[in-house]
């Protein structure tokens, strides 16, 4: 097996190294997530308690993603992915202190660290498949192919972090859980810090910090319309959700990690595959046609909670609903990480990535705030409505993409 590895040309085999080290921080990273969020739950946080756990995770994602994309052009996406795979270890840790200690603001920091390194991570990873697409392959084949799978993969792994959160505080405890994910990002690192190469991603010249902010219109308008995308989505999943699972369904911590847990892994196998659901038109008429189809979800969703007198209406109206806002969203998503990897300049390719991911963590932060508030304020139900506005205006930005994106 290891000799076969070695066979395989060295874009590849860094494609592999990458992929890998990214498998391994979302595994962690999205069981850090469920653990968060059903632990504190269960020590009597309130929804928007939980939510302000998160509130750091999100800030600083905005500002590394900014900042990471301009350090990974200069000292190369190797170093700011092993940076990323630190500060997690280092945040993990943090969380291993007596439970006495566990007070908000020392979660806050933890999460804050964890934050930073989610989103390093993940720039170095989305950036490192510009440069390693074979040359003048940049077009509706392998570069699509390459992101899809990549994001694809990422978030089935992230669903399985969910559900595995969710079965470790079950089974060895908050402490425990996190203890035995520190240690597998361990060995993760120690691979990286072999394997990848020291100048992946590094830019000939050497950005100034002033440039971290994008100067093309395409790529400003793609980030816009990203931040409503996946502010539409935490809206209602970062907290409203696993708290309403919770409370209002009775379902136990393995039922909660489980169900999230499938919904991420289907979201992220949609992705996988969306260039064979959206063929060659992957450009800005597809995006706009799927965030319109998506947009209707939430409301109709909504809609089916408020109907009354048959009490198993609001599972199969909840639960599939969000079965088929999966699927579609997934394909949206994939359709913009290809959009901006795609518009994405050359040399220096972090620097347009990492402005377009701080438009993602904005919407993130915008939609894990109002995922506790609106919850406690409306319920399920008026995140759902929300949800829709925001995909509405994803919509209408999109409109004013240029035509040839």
């Amino acid at each position: 097996m290891i000799a076969r590895v070695a066979a395989l040309p060295r874009e590849v085999r860094q494609y592999l190294l990458v992929t890998g080290n990214y498998w391994g921080f979302t595994l962690t990273d999205g069981a850090l997530r469920m653990l968060v969020v059903l632990y504190f739950h269960q020590l009597g946080y309130s929804a928007l308690e939980v939510a302000l756990l998160f509130l750091f995770y999100e800030f600083f994602g905005v500002v590394t993603n900014l900042v990471g994309g301009w350090l990974g052009a200069r000292l190369g996406l190797n170093r700011t992915m092993n940076l990323g795979l630190g500060l997690q270890i280092v945040a993990l840790a943090m969380l291993l202190v007596p439970t006495a200690w566990l007070a908000v603001p020392w979660v806050m920091a933890a999460q804050a660290l964890s934050g930073i390194a989610k989103d390093l991570n993940k720039m170095s990873a989305k950036s490192a498949i510009k440069s390693l697409v074979p040359a003048g392959d940049e077009g509706h084949t392998s570069l699509y192919r390459w992101v899809a799978l990549l994001t694809g993969s990422k978030n089935a792994l992230k669903g399985v972090g969910f559900f595995l959160g969710g079965l470790l505080l079950t089974l060895i405890g908050f402490q425990g859980a996190i203890l035995a994910m520190a240690l597998m990002l361990v060995g993760v690192l120690g691979l990286s810090l072999l394997r990848l190469d020291a100048d992946l991603g590094r830019a000939k010249a050497k950005p100034k910090f002033r440039e971290i902010l994008s100067k093309s219109r395409a790529i400003n308008i793609l980030s816009a319309a990203r931040m409503f995308l996946f502010g539409a989505r935490d809206v209602w999943f970062v907290v409203a959700l696993p708290v309403f699972l919770a409370t209002q369904f009775g379902w136990d911590h393995w039922r909660v990690g489980g169900f999230l847990a499938l919904w991420v892994i289907g979201y992220g196998a949609v992705q996988a595959v969306a260039p064979r659901i959206t063929g060659r038109t992957a450009g800005r008429s597809a995006a706009i046609a799927w965030a319109a189809a998506l947009a209707a979800l939430p409301a109709l969703i909504a809609l089916g909670l408020q109907v009354q007198g048959l009490e198993w209406l609001p599972h199969v109206v909840l639960l599939g609903g969000l079965l088929l806002f999966g699927a579609v969203f997934a394909v949206n998503s994939s359709l913009h990480s290809f959009l901006i990897v795609r518009m994405a300049r050359s040399d220096g390719v972090s620097l347009d990535v990492g402005f377009y991911y701080m438009a993602n963590a904005m919407g993130r932060l915008i939609g894990t705030l109002l995922s506790g508030w609106l919850y406690m304020t409306g319920g399920l139900s008026a995140t759902l409505w929300v949800s829709s506005a925001m995909l509405m205006a994803t919509v209408a930005i999109s409109l004013a993409l240029p035509r040839e994106a």
